[in-house]
């Protein structure tokens, strides 16, 4: 956090925080937190919430979890529509089967979990690598899962181009089937080429051209959405990554343009 706070720059707009990292942590960092928080909008994108898990929901985590939106005033809360624990943490985010019974079993702690936090929540597609007792296609599994819960979307772009490669689908086709009226807010990042018809999923490298592109269509099908550059690691000089910030801004400013002849301002992430 040092060189963004000494440093405090004017192409972002909002910062995205893992609640996990966060949750009972004082003293400095507490108030490190504290000075961005008070500075610039926040949203937060959790790690081990497990909504497909076959374990019970934590809801003492939840609660905790709540604590921390509140006192900082976050925006909103995303997780991962996938499955992290059983009996303890997997530390990897494994897909969910994509059945019948699985919307329902998910949706109904997704409503659970909305209660609690007293708030709409937002789930990621996310990639995945196999699908077990696959049932429906994905994108007819992400849908269903986002109108039995009543949740909204926050739409991975990285992941979708990842997931076509993997599983041999039209990228722009998945995502425009996608519902424009539950998208929170975009995520983009880099990813690991293993072979050619095989992406990992790193977000450790580069934006690459073709998932730029994807992104462009978004835009273009979705409108200026707000949109999060994710880096976890590999992490280059502060500059680098505003870079790809302002590249982010470029085509957000192009669309809102096109959409809104004479306007030329923009929402960078």
């Amino acid at each position: 956090m040092g060189p963004l706070q000494d440093h405090p720059p004017d192409a972002v707009d909002f910062f995205e925080v893992a609640p996990e990292n966060w949750i009972g942590v004082g003293g400095r960092l507490g108030k490190q937190l504290r000075h961005f928080t008070e500075r610039y909008p926040f949203v937060a994108h959790g790690l081990s919430l497990s909504i497909g898990s076959p374990a019970p929901l934590d809801e003492t985590f939840l609660q905790r979890v709540k604590r921390l939106l509140d006192e900082h005033r976050i925006r909103c809360y995303t997780e991962h529509l996938s499955y992290c624990s059983d009996d303890g943490h997997l530390y990897d985010l494994m897909p969910i089967p994509f059945t019948a019974e699985a919307v329902q079993y998910v949706a109904a702690r997704i409503r659970r979990v909305q209660d609690i936090l007293e708030r709409r929540i937002a789930l990621e597609n996310v990639s995945y690598y196999a699908a077990p007792g696959q049932e429906m296609p994905e994108i007819e599994f992400i849908n269903a899962v986002l109108a039995e819960a009543d949740c909204d979307l926050l739409l991975d772009v990285n992941n979708i181009y990842v997931n076509s490669i993997n599983h041999r689908y039209d990228a722009v086709e998945f995502l425009q089937a996608l519902p424009a009226e539950r998208v929170v807010y975009f995520h983009v990042a880099g990813h690991y080429d293993e072979a050619d018809d095989l992406k990992i999923d790193t977000h450790g490298a580069p934006v690459i051209d073709p998932v730029w592109a994807l992104l462009e269509q978004a835009y273009q099908h979705f409108g200026v959405v707000p949109t999060l550059l994710e880096r976890d690691f590999n992490i280059p000089p502060l500059e680098e990554l505003l870079g790809e910030v302002r590249q982010i801004a470029a085509l957000q400013q192009k669309w809102d343009t096109q959409k809104n002849p004479g306007i030329a301002h923009a929402k960078p992430a």
